[in-house]
């Protein structure tokens, strides 16, 4: 198939495809040991999920985005006009009969630390059938983010058949739902490749490297994000690394890393140098912090 829109011409920048989430945050003292039970101090229910975190974040700064994503039944109606208030384009989440809606059950402690446990629904299989995709073309980017591997490699290939670039990020779900060949497949279809520390040492480690400089050879750009220390991106001509902002008060980490990558896109596609694109996105992911969104 040929691209009939250049890069250029595309009116849409950047479709996000990975979780929608309803995310349920307990807040707890400590976290107990085994056999042990803490009281629950309080609790929160809020619009979340890898995709929605990504494309709001972005939307807000002024990103033409959109979503890829599949929902319960139960996703709730509020979040739903959420989305839509956003101006993101909502033709690729797709409502399935399924009762359960993806759902991230987060306990955090007085210290800040937490633990997730993720109910997949939807998003633990690939659908039987795709619906058909022709806006796709539409876009100039697709990040992929958390999802079924198989599924988001199909989307990938789908994409760059119509000349869309494609960005890597499979987030969390790298320790346990990619392996190394599906990886290689990933990054080889990809252009950037983003994760925190601990997820570009697992990249590392999967294919059987030493530095995550060495990721390069695979994928041109290599975007790592530090928490309060920054973050820093190697490419084919070196290394730079812009550090940390102390938030003045921190509501959440959760999500931090999602709205540091809607910051790096709003500059990205702005024509910032690399260096201003990790700026902006340690600039949005302190906002995020503060619960500034």
């Amino acid at each position: 198939m040929t691209n009939s829109l250049a890069i250029a011409d595309r009116p849409r920048d950047l479709l996000v495809s990975g979780h929608v989430n309803v995310d349920r945050f307990l807040r707890v003292p400590a976290f107990p040991d085994a056999d042990r039970t803490v009281p629950v101090e309080s609790h929160r229910f809020e619009l979340g999920g890898t995709a929605t975190n990504i494309a709001l974040t972005a939307s807000r700064y002024g990103v033409a985005a959109g979503l890829v994503a599949r929902v319960g039944s139960e996703f709730p109606s509020t979040f739903w006009r959420r989305l839509r208030s956003a101006h993101l384009d909502l033709r690729g989440l797709e409502r399935t009969a399924e009762a359960v809606t993806p759902t991230a059950y987060i306990f955090e402690d007085r210290h800040g630390q937490q633990r997730t446990f993720m109910e997949q629904g939807p998003m633990g299989t690939p659908p039987a059938r795709a619906p058909p995709r022709p806006w796709l073309e539409e876009y100039s980017w697709l990040h992929l983010t958390t999802a079924d591997p198989d599924f988001q490699l199909r989307l990938l290939a789908e994409a760059r058949r119509l000349g869309v670039r494609g960005a890597a990020d499979p987030a969390q779900e790298i320790h346990y739902r990619w392996d190394r060949p599906r990886l290689r497949r990933l990054l080889a279809g990809s252009e950037i490749l983003f994760g925190n520390r601990g997820e570009i040492d697992r990249a590392v480690q999967l294919l059987r490297m030493r530095r995550p400089e060495e990721l390069v050879a695979m994928v041109p750009l290599v975007v790592r994000t530090e928490g309060p220390d920054g973050a820093t991106a190697w490419d084919r001509t070196g290394t730079i690394h812009v550090r940390g902002t102390s938030p003045r008060r921190v509501r959440t980490v959760v999500g931090a890393g999602d709205a540091f990558r809607g910051g790096f896109y709003a500059a990205w596609f702005e024509g910032e140098a690399l260096r201003g694109c990790l700026v902006a996105g340690n600039r949005a992911a302190q906002r995020w912090l503060e619960g500034r969104r």
